[in-house]
C-alpha cells in the first residue's frame, strides 16, 4: 500500500463526514426560516432535528455488520449515496411530514458513514501513522459545528434555506466517485450472523435513550413522559444483556471494555465528551440570549473553536509521541475542563477579544484529547474484533453528546427555575461549571492506565519495550496459527 494512501484515506471520509457535520447543525439555524416557509409552529419543526436523531441512534448498532457482510466500500459509497438523496428530498420538502421523512432518509444514510468510515482507517492505516490519520479525520467533526451556525445564517438570509441541503449534492457525488475509485472493498472473512432480536432491542434502547436525552431538561415533554423514556431505555438494555448472553459475536459488545486502553478510551471519553456535547447548545444560547448577539455574530465568534482545532492537528502527532497517551489524556482532561467551566466567567461587556482567545484554546485543547482517544481506543483491540469495537465506541459518542445537551439544558432550566427570572449571563455558570467539572473527571479513567499504554500508535519512546513484546507476540501467534494448520 503506498504512503500517500494513508494521507487520501482520511481526507476522503472527512469530507463525507463534513458533508454530516455540518448538516447536522446548520439546520438549526435556519429552522425559523423554515417555519415561516411551511406555516408551521417552530417548536414543532425540531421534529427535523429528533427524527435524525432517531434514525442514527435505531441504524448505528448495524452498520459493522453490513461492512463486513457487504464490503466497507460498498456500504460507505451506499451510506454517502443515501444521505445525498436525503439532502435532496429536504431541500425539495413543502410541508413537515415531508421533511421529517427526508431528515429520517438522511439519518439512515448518516448511521452508516461515520462508523464505516472509521472503520476503513482502521483496517487501511497502519497502526503506527493512525495518530495523523485520526487527527485528519476527526477534523469535521470539529469544524462542521462551528460553521454550521455560521453558514446556515448566511445562507438564510441571503439565499434560500433549501440550500443548506442541495449543497450536499456536489459534495457527496464527488465523495461517492472518490470512494469508489481509491478505497478497497474491505470484508470480513468471518461474517458474524446478523442478529434480529439483539438488533431491535438495541435500537429501542438507543432510540429511546436519545430521545429522552434530547428532550430533558427543555420543558418539550411532560417530566413524565421523559422519565418514561429513559425507563423503558432501561428496559430494553437489562433485556439485550441477557439476550447476549454466551454470544462470542453480538451487535454490541460490552466484553470489549474488558481491555484497558478500550475501557478508558471510550468510558472517559463518553465523560469527557457529554461536557463538550453541551457547548454546541449552551454557547450559542449565552451568545444570543444571554448577550444580545445575532446569530451570525455568534455563529462568527464560535468559529474560533474550530481555528483553535486546525492549529493542535499538526501538533497531536508529536505531543502524543514525546509525553504518551497517559500523561496527555490524563492533563489534558483537567486542562480542557478547566477552560470549558471558565467560559461561565463571560459577560455581555466581555471583550470579543478575549472571548475568541478562550474559545481557540478550548478548540486546541479539545481537538488534542479528540485525536488522542480516537487512536487509543483501538491500540489493543484484534483485528476480527476491529468492526464490534468501532460500532459500540460509535454507539457510546452519539449518546454522550446527546446526554452532553440534556445536562447543559437541565443545569439551565434549574438555575432559571431557581432565580424566577429572565434569563440572563449569571445563569449560565452553575451549567458550565457543570459539565468542566464532568470533563475534568474523565481524567480518573486515564489515571490507571499504564505509561506505556498504546505505545505502538504513539511510538512514545518509553513504549520500545512493549513494542518490542507486541512484536514477538505477533509473531507467536503466526507461529500457532501455522502450526495449527500443518495439523
Amino acid at each position: 500500500m503506498p504512503p500517500s494512501f494513508s494521507r487520501i484515506v482520511p481526507l476522503i471520509i472527512a469530507c463525507a463526514l463534513f458533508m454530516e457535520n455540518l448538516d447536522a447543525t446548520v439546520i438549526s439555524t435556519a429552522l425559523p426560516s423554515i417555519a415561516r416557509s411551511m406555516g408551521e409552529d417552530p417548536l414543532r419543526l425540531s421534529l427535523a432535528m429528533t427524527s435524525y436523531m432517531l434514525a442514527l441512534a435505531v441504524f448505528l448498532p448495524v452498520s459493522g455488520w453490513a461492512a463486513d457482510r457487504f464490503g466497507a466500500r460498498t456500504v460507505f459509497a451506499s451510506a454517502i449515496g443515501v444521505f445525498t438523496v436525503g439532502s435532496v428530498l429536504c431541500g425539495l420538502s413543502n410541508g413537515l411530514p415531508e421533511l421529517v421523512g427526508a431528515r429520517i432518509v438522511q439519518g439512515i444514510g448518516g448511521s452508516m458513514m461515520v462508523p464505516v468510515g472509521r472503520l476503513i482507517l482502521l483496517r487501511t492505516v497502519p497502526k503506527d501513522q493512525l495518530v495523523q490519520a485520526m487527527a485528519r479525520m476527526t477534523l469535521p467533526a470539529l469544524i462542521g459545528p462551528a460553521l454550521g451556525p455560521l453558514v446556515g445564517g448566511a445562507i438564510t438570509t441571503y439565499a434560500s434555506w433549501r440550500w443548506i441541503f442541495l449543497i450536499n449534492v456536489p459534495i457527496g457525488l464527488i465523495g461517492i466517485a472518490l470512494v469508489l475509485k481509491l478505497i478497497p472493498n474491505l470484508r470480513e472473512e468471518q461474517r458474524d450472523p446478523f442478529d434480529g432480536t439483539g438488533f431491535m432491542l438495541s435500537a429501542v434502547a438507543l432510540a429511546a435513550f436519545m430521545f429522552g436525552f434530547e428532550n430533558a431538561g427543555r420543558d418539550l415533554m411532560p417530566p413524565l413522559a421523559v422519565a418514561a423514556l429513559l425507563g423503558v431505555a432501561l428496559g430494553a438494555t437489562w433485556l439485550y444483556l441477557r439476550h447476549i448472553r454466551g454470544m462470542t459475536r453480538p451487535v454490541l459488545d460490552p466484553s470489549l471494555f474488558r481491555l484497558p486502553t478500550y475501557r478508558a478510551s471510550v468510558l472517559g471519553g463518553t465523560l469527557f465528551r457529554i461536557g463538550i456535547g453541551a457547548v454546541p447548545f449552551l454557547m450559542p444560547v449565552m451568545l444570543q440570549i444571554g448577550f444580545g448577539l445575532t446569530a451570525f455574530e455568534s455563529g462568527a465568534l464560535t468559529f474560533a473553536g474550530a481555528a483553535g482545532a486546525l492549529t493542535m492537528k499538526a501538533l497531536a502527532g508529536p505531543i502524543l509521541r514525546r509525553a504518551g497517551f497517559r500523561r496527555v489524556l490524563a492533563i489534558n482532561a483537567l486542562v480542557s475542563g478547566a477552560v470549558l467551566a471558565g467560559y461561565g466567567a463571560f459577560r455581555p461587556d466581555t471583550p470579543h477579544a478575549l472571548i475568541l482567545g478562550a474559545l481557540l484554546l478550548g478548540g486546541f485543547f479539545r481537538s488534542l484529547q479528540f485525536t488522542g482517544l480516537n487512536s487509543l481506543a483501538y491500540a489493543e483491540v484484534p483485528q476480527p474484533a476491529t468492526s464490534r469495537a468501532n460500532t459500540l465506541a460509535n454507539v457510546m459518542q452519539q449518546l454522550s453528546l446527546s446526554l452532553g445537551v440534556a445536562v447543559g439544558a437541565t443545569a439551565l432550566h434549574l438555575t432559571t427555575q431557581w432565580t424566577g427570572g429572565a434569563l440572563t449571563a449569571t445563569d449560565f455558570v452553575p451549567a458550565f461549571l457543570t459539565v468542566g467539572l464532568m470533563a475534568c473527571a474523565s481524567s480518573l479513567f486515564f489515571l490507571g492506565l499504564p505509561a506505556d499504554a498504546g505505545s505502538e500508535i504513539s511510538g512514545h519512546r518509553r513504549g520500545a519495550v512493549a513494542v518490542e513484546a507486541v512484536a514477538a507476540r505477533d509473531a507467536a501467534h503466526k507461529v500457532a496459527s501455522l502450526s495449527d494448520a500443518a495439523d
